[in-house]
């Protein structure tokens, strides 16, 4: 279930941000902030994943620390909130992006939808579950590097999807049900297996993510 705060009334606008954040690092969080600034978000949800289908489990650190990193990346921002909606419960299994989808739409069928993904991981959305039905389900946004051509995810998206009137948006693909917006504003070169690396070589990672965060890996002597 994925926890949220009250609300008013109004037809919420919410973000899912999924990923293994092993570890969140602050690009992670720049691109949230981002997000909801732009997209006037009432909420942005991080699902680190349990079992992700490219993944096996041994390479993954817990999900427990895995969970408890991002609560301590989103503690200071009101409206990044940490989800344990991909949260192992019984035998291990895949988590898929369609179903967490699909489970969120059940619980919030109001809400409009967004799934923050990088362009990366984008490109590759012919190899995900459903991804059909998926990009049916709700609307995309794409963090990528500043210049990165909207085009480039056009070729990843079946020719009947997209919609009937192009979007005067240079930013924005209509689609027929939905919509990929293209978010190029946050230029931040860190990443998870940079951090990993630079503690397994004894190196600072200050700065690289949260503080809070920082104070755990070095209690718990996480990635060493």
């Amino acid at each position: 279930m994925i926890a949220h705060k009250p609300f008013g009334a109004h037809r919420r606008s919410v973000a899912l941000f999924g990923g293994t954040f092993d570890p969140p690092h602050t690009g992670h969080v720049a691109v949230a902030q981002a997000v909801e600034r732009r997209f006037h978000l009432d909420a942005v949800y991080f699902i680190p994943s349990s079992r992700p289908p490219h993944k096996s489990q041994r390479e993954l650190t817990p999900f427990i620390h895995r969970y408890t990193m991002v609560a301590l990346a989103c503690a200071e921002h009101p409206r990044l909130i940490p989800s344990l909606a991909e949260a192992p419960a019984g035998p291990p299994h895949v988590f898929y992006t369609i179903d967490t989808v699909r489970g969120y739409h059940r619980e919030h069928p109001d809400d409009h939808l967004y799934f923050v993904v990088g362009a990366d991981q984008f490109l590759e959305l012919p190899t995900w579950k459903n991804y059909e039905i998926l990009l049916d389900s709700c609307d995309f946004i794409i963090a990528s590097r500043p210049g990165f051509r909207l085009d480039a995810l056009r070729l990843v998206i079946p020719p009947e999807k997209l919609g009937r009137t192009p979007s005067t948006d240079p930013h924005k693909i209509t689609l027929r049900k939905s919509a990929v917006h293209l978010l190029a504003t946050v230029a931040c070169h860190v990443s998870s297996t940079e951090v990993r690396e630079r503690i397994e070589r004894k190196q600072s990672i200050r700065g690289l993510v949260p503080a809070r965060v920082e104070e755990y890996i070095l209690s718990q002597a996480l990635y060493r």
